[in-house]
This record gives C-alpha cells, structure tokens and sequence, in this order.
C-alpha cells in the first residue's frame, strides 16, 4: 500500500509540474522572453556562493517533456516492478535522476551544470547495477567509466572559464565566439557531449546500460541521460560555428549513425535493437546540430523522446509477458495475443521511421531536407541518407519478427494485456507519438519555412524509408531464415553486430587494462618494496625516535647521566692519585 501511495503521489506530482512547464514555456516561447533567476545561498566576508536558474522557452520545453515522460515511466513502474522487494528504492533513484536532470536543464553556470551531470552518472550506475549481477556490474562500471571520461573535459573547462571570472558561461558566449583562445572550451564541451550521447569511439557503453530495469532504459534512453551532451550543445550553439571542431562532430555524429544502424539490422535482443535506434536518432541530432541548425536538433529532440518512450514501455509489457526473454527470434504473432501493445509499438516504429504525419515525420524530413540545401560533401551525405534507410530496414525487420513469425517460445501461454496500468501509460504516449510532432513543429516554428528543391530530392527521403523497409524484410524473410545465407557473410555480420568492436576495445581500453595496471602498481609499489624502503622505513624511524624521546621525558637519561659522570669522576680522582 505504501509503494502504490508513493507511486501515485510522484506520478500526479510529475504531471502537475509538467503541465505547468509546458504552459509557462509556450507563454516564454511566445513573448521571447528568458528569466534569470540568482539566490544567493550564503555569504562570507566578500565572497558570495550564488545559485542561477534559466527560464526560457528551450529549458522549460524540455523540462515539461522530462517530467511528462518521468510520470508515466514511474506510474508504469508500478506494475512491472510490482514484484520488487525493494520498490521504494527504486522509485528514489528514478526521482533523484528525475532531478539531476532539472538541475542540468535550468542551470547556465558550470558549476551547477556539473552537479546535475554527475549526479545522472552517478544515479545512471545505481540504476544499472539494480538487479546485482555480473553482468549488471560489468554493464554499469562500463558507464560509469565511459562517462567520467567527458566529466574530466567538463572540470578542464570549468579551470578554463576562470579567465572570464564567472562560471555563467551564458552571458561570455558572444565574446568566446570571437576569442580565439576560448576555442579550447568548445572543445572540451565536444567531447564531453560525446562521451555522455555515446557518440563513437565511447557508443559501447549505451546498449550495455540495457541491464537496467525497462522503465529505466525508457527513461534514460528518450529523454535524459543520453540526451544530456545534446541539449548542452544546444547551450553552447553559438560556438559551432566553421571550424575544424565541428567538422569532426559532423563526420563523428554520421558515423555513429551509420555504426548504429548497421549493428540493429544484426542484433537479436529487442531492447539492444531499441537501444541503437537510440544511438542512430543521436548521431541525427549531433549531425544538424554541427550543420548550425540547433532548434532543429532540439525539436527532433523532443519529439523522439515521445516515440522512443513509448517504443520501450512497450517492449517492456512484451518482455513482462514472454518471462523475461529479449531474444526476438522467440517472439511472434503478438498482432493475436498483445493486440494494443503491438498496435502501440507499431506506431511508435513508423514515427521513429518518419511515416508521414506521425510525431517522427515533422523533424527527420525537415532534418534531411536541410541537409539536401547545406553545404556537405557526398560522404556526409550519402551517410545521412543510407543511415535513414537502415532505420526503416531494422524498424520493419522488427516489425516482420514480432508480427509475422511463428511464436518459438512456447505453445501453452498467457501473453496478453492484461495490465491496464502499463496500457494507460503507453495510450497517452500514444497520443503524443501521433500528435505531438504537428503540435510541436507549430509551436517552435509559427512561421512556415519553404525549402525550394527539385523533384527528386523532395522525394528522396519518402524513397529511402520505402527503399529501406522492403530490405528490412525481404532480408528478415529470405537470406536469414529460408537460404540461411548469413553464415556465408560471418565476419561482416560479427563485426557489425559487435558495434565495430567497440564493446571489446571500450572494456580492455577504459575497465580491464587500466584497472589491472592499477592493481599491480598497489602490487609493486604501495605494498612493494617502495612501502617497505618508504614508508615502513620512516615508520621505524618514528618510532625509535619516539621511544627515544620518550626514555628522555621519563627522566631516564639524567640518571643514567649522572651515573656515568660519577663513575668518570671517581675515575679521574684514582688517575690524579696514582
């Protein structure tokens, strides 16, 4: 009874502020209008410690889509984690990193930046240790690691915004553009943004953060954790302008879409599968994001949080219902047993592939659309196009799976849906996966932009997604199962599903090595021969002279004194008289 009480209570509580966001920023977005919000949280002599918040219609957008989706992923909670010794535990956790995101979102100083960025790290590794396993533990240190390689670049550029005298970077960015030197922040800010939306070489930690419960990965994957380096990106836009620093992240973000889409057409756990259209939908935004285009990528942003939070609450009743199995070549048929949740999934796929009119559509086609007029070379366009086309093939690859198949897993079931509570959590995302695209898309951008182009390029993308759904499932149909041809092409087929190898170079380079160098040097030297030449021998020395010290506090040394100088007199008196 108390788990329920506390879920229902964040739940309503969530809601309520999200609805007031999302009001309170529709109402900034209109008047152009920002607020800055500075308390002071004490003061000493002459130095104040100061607490800023931003409102503007960027942070409470987000923030409002943050706690929409953290309310309906706490009030699905309380079924699937129905089962949970330890509930209220884990409703803390989600709550605390429900709030390390608030303080990332309204925060403009780098100081309180940092605390909402490692408290998601921090919460993140909670998170995916929960169930207490090997795996678990391995998949959380992986992301612990990765993260804490950004949060090192984000303490470097803390250092370097000491020339400015203020840590509210917000109001130095018109001035950094122009300096030259300031370059080495933008930088830093890069990386940083790298390691936490897990763009190559530091993607190996993001499917590995599946060992997390469901509703977390609904959580962490749409709209928090990995969203976290985009939206401060967003922040930080003026910065990327022409320079070397953002033609890497051009050319790092279209591989990481390409290395993401190619991984899902060969994966087979149905969470994994989610996880890298995950990575895909980022590599997207990072890309316009580098082109200049940055409410572009805010606006993909949120709108992929709708479909992608609905895509796993939905894979979560599936994987509830199949006793815990992920492995998609067990599954099937679910248009019969899980009509609503498959129906929802189904959508939630067409949005992610950018089906007209859907949540997805409105952003993916006006992202491409503005690549198709940017000054990019083929490379980066061909990997923009054909990374979309691998989006549509492993949407319906996915699709071909969980409708068409023959159920492998056992005869006898009871796969149905029977939580209403799951289900109302996934209607009203529904709701927003299918409207919240046109809703968004004239809120952000009242006036209509027209994008002049030929024939051909209007229709490419509609061609590409249509292209790349038939090789979804002539693939899923043909070569894997009938001619059982993927045998013949073993090595491509484990090099991309191996993420390029990333997961093994990410787990020897960043855990294994550097950890079991680290065990040897306390080996050899802090209990080796330097503790005992070093320390050990100061400790000796200490404590004879402690000792000594103490003999000659305890009056020892005068008696023993006086005895010698009686004997030496005596002596001398017998030499002087001989």
């Amino acid at each position: 009874m108390e788990f329920i009480s506390i879920c229902f209570l964040s739940h309503m509580f969530l809601l309520f502020f999200s609805i007031i966001f999302f009001f309170l920023g529709l109402n900034f977005l209109m008047s152009d209008y920002s607020l800055f919000f500075e308390w002071e949280v004490f003061s000493l002599n002459s130095t104040m410690i100061l607490m800023v918040l931003i409102f503007d219609w960027i942070s409470l957008m987000f923030l409002s889509f943050v706690l929409f989706i953290s309310s309906l992923v706490i009030y699905y909670s309380k079924d699937y984690m129905s089962g949970d010794f330890f509930i209220n535990r884990f409703i803390m956790l989600v709550l605390l990193f429900v709030f390390s995101m608030m303080m990332l979102i309204l925060s403009p100083n780098m100081i309180s930046i940092l605390l909402g960025w490692d408290g998601l790290g921090l919460v993140s590794y909670c998170l995916v240790i929960y169930y207490q396993n090997v795996k678990s533990y391995n998949a959380g240190m992986l992301t612990a690691l990765s993260n804490r390689l950004g949060d090192v670049a984000f303490l470097m550029s803390i250092a370097w915004m000491m020339n400015y005298g203020s840590w509210n970077f917000m109001f130095y960015l018109e001035f950094m553009k122009m300096d030259y030197v300031m370059k080495i922040i933008c930088l830093m800010m890069v990386f940083a943004a790298m390691t936490k939306s897990a763009q190559i070489p530091f993607s190996s930690w993001l499917p590995a953060a599946m060992a997390a419960p469901t509703p977390v990965s609904a959580l962490v994957h749409s709209s928090t954790l990995v969203t976290a380096g985009v939206y401060l990106l967003i922040r930080f836009n003026l910065l990327l302008n022409e320079s070397l620093v953002v033609n890497f992240l051009l050319l790092i973000a279209c591989l990481t879409m390409f290395m993401a889409g190619m991984g899902a057409n060969f994966e087979f756990d149905l969470k994994k599968i989610i996880a890298l259209s995950t990575l895909s939908q980022l590599g997207l935004m990072m890309g316009i994001l580098s082109l200049g285009f940055y409410k572009l990528a805010f606006f993909h942003l949120l709108t992929h949080a709708l479909f992608k939070a609905l895509l796993f609450m939905c894979a979560g009743a599936i994987i509830h219902n199949m006793k815990n199995s992920q492995d998609i070549r067990d599954m099937g048929y679910f248009s019969v047993y899980m009509p609503f949740t498959i129906s929802c999934m189904n959508i939630a796929n067409l949005a992610l592939c950018g089906f007209p009119f859907l949540a997805g559509f409105y952003s993916k086609d006006l992202i491409l659309e503005m690549v198709l007029i940017s000054y990019v070379n083929l490379f980066i366009f061909i990997l923009f196009f054909f990374s979309t086309g691998l989006t549509v093939s492993y949407s319906f690859r996915l699709f071909y799976y969980l409708f068409m198949m023959n159920m492998n897993q056992s005869s006898m079931n009871m796969i149905n849906d029977s939580s209403n509570i799951m289900s109302k959590s996934m209607f009203f995302l529904l709701l927003f996966a299918i409207f919240g695209g046109s809703m968004l898309n004239w809120l952000i951008f009242p006036f209509s932009f027209m994008i002049s182009l030929t024939l051909f390029f209007k229709m490419m993308t509609l061609l590409i997604c249509v292209l790349g759904g038939i090789i979804g499932v002539l693939c899923s149909k043909l070569v894997f199962f009938s001619y059982n041809k993927s045998l013949s092409f073993y090595l491509f087929s484990f090099f991309s599903c191996s993420m390029w190898f990333m997961p093994l170079i990410s787990t020897m380079g960043v855990v294994f090595y550097p950890l079991n160098y680290g065990f040897k040097m306390f080996k050899f030297i802090d209990s080796g021969w330097a503790e005992f030449f070093g320390s050990q021998q100061i400790f000796q020395y200490f404590v004879k002279m402690s000792s000594f010290l103490q003999m000659v506090q305890f009056n020892n040394l005068k008696i023993h004194l006086s005895l010698f100088c009686f004997w030496v007199m005596i002596l001398f008196f017998f030499m002087n008289f001989l």
